[in-house]
This record gives structure tokens, C-alpha cells and sequence, in this order.
């Protein structure tokens, strides 16, 4: 997804960005206030003024959202949980974080604060509605404001994980069963079945004639339908490797390359004629960093002759590491909170291997075609 994210700078030091897909919703949302719900609230307006009014109203329902997100993402990392991004797209927006909430408690408070965030909202647009009765179009977007944000919040209470009701859910449901991933799986089967009943319910208006909001509510219990089975594909992978560690995935063929060496041949050599994605970087006898191939897209190509491996590795001081003996699901939260997709694994001050997400997968493919 991130290949198709605008940034938009940070808020609060966090890194801001607006999905591809965004455009579409803002252009949705605006057309439906200007040609159906303004005009049918206010309607001695000229037809310019219901656009203007309908777009500052949309980006204001967005900048909301941002407000809603900004909620979690605050909570988050006053628990020490590393927020990567708040991304704004078609359903609305998403604090991406890196890792799981430390505590049931943790996870109780930052799911709930969006929604409270959302009902302040709305109670500040409720307050400023008498305010701007003199002013129509001020008015039209403060009520506005204050349903949707009101909606919003209630709406992410509904108890289907992941939306924040389902979070609130799985937080109580961890307090009672003293296991995070049992409380994950019962979650997720909860909003699974709430998922469907959006479908249904969509589908039941379609065929009654409401093809435009039939088809929205089904899109969203499809999508709550999908995150809700991508987090039991995770809990399932974090069942499959329990107790199994580093040393067992990771590969023991990684390149240690001289950090003198360009980043031209670098690819000609081992990128393209041998498939290779991350390397070892090494000063005479002694590994000094890592270099991936996010860091090799991030020079023009017509430098790569001209720099050199040594000016766009990653310091090992500076990089996560993996020891042989840790648990694989440990490094792979490891990887998550930065954002990255391999570790070199270190032992006594040495590199002995490497473990991606491609090595993890295959490791998990041999387990299963072993029966193990």
C-alpha cells in the first residue's frame, strides 16, 4: 500500500500520508452533499455555493478522521507501542501499529480513544451550531460535522474486530481468558460473523431497490470481512511457530560485500544475476551494516556507478538485530516495528545469517509439507 501513499508531512511526529484511493471517497462524499444533502436541508442556495460548502465539508469530515486516528496513535505511544503512519483511504483512515499493546488495559484505552475523540467532536460542532445561525453555510457544516462525527463514533463501536468496538471487545475478553491470542482468535471469529451480517444486510437492499448503499454496506462487511481473517492468518502463523527459533529459518548464504563496492555492480553482480535482496556490508574483516533493496531504490539509477555501499547501508549499530536462539515471532515483531523485511542474525559479535520474510514462509511451507 505504501506505493501508492501521498505524504502529507507528520502531525505530533507522525508520518501523515493519503492513500490513492482517497480521491475517490472525497469526490463521493462531496457530490452527495452538493447535489443531494445540502440542497435538500438548504435550499435557496446557488448551485456553486452547495460544491464549495460540499468540499470544505468533505475535507473537514477528513481532518476529523485524522483527529479520530491521532486519538489512538497518541494512547499508543504513551504505552510504549510504536505508531508508524496514520494513512488516510477509502474507509476513512488507519493508525498503522508496529506492535501488539503491552496489556489488556493498553489495548482497552487505545481503542477507545479514538471513538471519545470523535463523540468531543461532535459535542464541539453541537455547541457551535447556534453560534453560526446567521451564517448558513456555516451552519450546514457544523451540523453536518457534528452527526458525522457522532456517527463515526458510534459506528467504531460496533463489537466486529478490528474496528475500535472490536478491539474494546478483545481487550475484555483478554482480561477474562489471560491470553492475548486466544482473545485475537475469539475476536476476529466475532467480527467475521458481525462482517457477514453487513453483507447480508447489504445484499437485502439491493435487491429491495437501494443499490447505492446496499452495495456501500456490503463493500465495508467485505472489508471488515478480510481484516478480520488476515488477523487470524496471523494468530495462526504465531501458532505454527511457537517454540521454534532464528537459527532454524534463517538462511547461513548471505553476501557480505566490501562497503567500497558501487551500488551499480552490487546489482549487475548479485541483485540481478543471483536473485539476491540484502546484503551484508563489510569493513576489511568486520561487518559494519546492512543494505536492502529499499535502500538501493532510494538513489537515482544514475548514480549507482557513481555511490557506494558504504553511503547507503544501514549501520549495524543502528539496525535491528536477531540472535540464533530467539524466537522467530519475536524477530518477526522486530521487523514490524520498523517496517523492515530481514534481520541479520548476530552471534558474538559476528554475522552468521540472515532471516527474511521469504525464509520464514519457506520454513513454514517445509513445516507443513513435513506434517510438522
Amino acid at each position: 500500500m505504501r506505493r501508492h501513499v501521498i505524504s502529507l508531512g507528520q502531525v505530533l511526529g507522525i508520518p501523515l500520508g493519503l492513500d490513492y484511493s482517497w480521491f475517490l471517497i472525497f469526490a463521493l462524499v462531496t457530490w452527495t452533499l452538493a447535489t443531494s444533502y445540502f440542497p435538500a436541508e438548504f435550499g435557496n442556495w446557488p448551485q456553486a455555493e452547495y460544491w464549495v460548502v460540499g468540499a470544505l465539508t468533505s475535507a473537514m469530515l477528513f481532518a476529523s478522521v485524522v483527529f479520530h486516528e491521532l486519538g489512538h496513535s497518541v494512547i499508543a505511544r504513551r504505552y510504549k507501542v510504536v505508531v508508524r503512519r496514520i494513512t488516510l483511504f477509502i474507509f476513512g483512515g488507519v493508525a498503522e501499529i508496529a506492535n501488539e499493546p503491552p496489556s489488556a488495559k493498553a489495548e482497552f484505552w487505545i481503542a477507545i480513544a479514538g471513538p471519545l475523540v470523535s463523540f468531543t467532536l461532535a459535542g464541539i460542532f453541537t455547541l457551535a451550531t447556534p453560534l453560526a445561525a446567521g451564517a448558513q453555510p456555516v451552519l450546514a457544516l457544523a451540523k453536518y460535522l457534528a452527526y458525522i462525527n457522532g456517527t463515526l463514533g458510534l459506528f467504531n463501536l460496533i463489537p466486529g474486530f478490528p474496528l475500535d468496538g472490536g478491539r474494546v471487545f478483545r481487550a475484555i475478553v483478554w482480561v477474562v481468558t489471560k491470553s492475548l491470542r486466544r482473545a485475537t482468535l475469539i475476536a476476529a471469529n466475532v467480527g467475521r460473523f458481525i462482517a457477514f451480517g453487513f453483507i447480508l444486510v447489504g445484499v437485502w437492499m439491493i435487491f429491495a431497490g437501494n443499490l447505492i448503499d446496499g452495495l456501500w454496506i456490503a463493500f465495508i462487511g467485505w472489508f471488515l470481512e478480510s481484516a478480520a481473517v488476515s488477523q487470524l492468518q496471523q494468530v495462526t502463523v504465531s501458532q505454527l511457530l511457537s517454540g521454534h527459533h532464528v537459527k532454524e529459518a534463517m538462511s547461513s548464504d548471505f553476501v557480505a560485500i566490501p562497503e567500497g563496492a558501487t551500488l551499480e555492480s552490487l546489482v549487475e553482480d548479485h541483485v540481478l544475476a543471483r536473485g539476491k535482496r540484502s546484503f551484508v556490508v563489510m569493513h576489511a574483516d568486520r561487518p559494519v551494516g546492512l543494505l536492502t533493496l529499499h535502500q538501493i531504490r532510494a538513489i537515482p539509477r544514475d548514480r549507482w556507478a557513481s555511490t557506494s555501499v558504504g553511503t547507503q547501508m544501514i549501520a549495524l549499530d543502528d539496525a535491528r538485530v536477531a540472535s540464533p536462539e530467539m524466537e522467530i515471532t519475536e524477530a518477526l515483531k522486530e521487523m514490524d516495528r520498523d517496517g523492515v523485511n530481514q534481520l541479520p542474525v548476530m552471534e558474538d559479535s559476528r554475522v552468521v545469517g540472515t532471516l527474511s520474510r521469504e525464509s520464514v514462509i519457506t520454513y513454514l511451507r517445509n513445516l507443513q509439507e513435513l506434517g510438522m
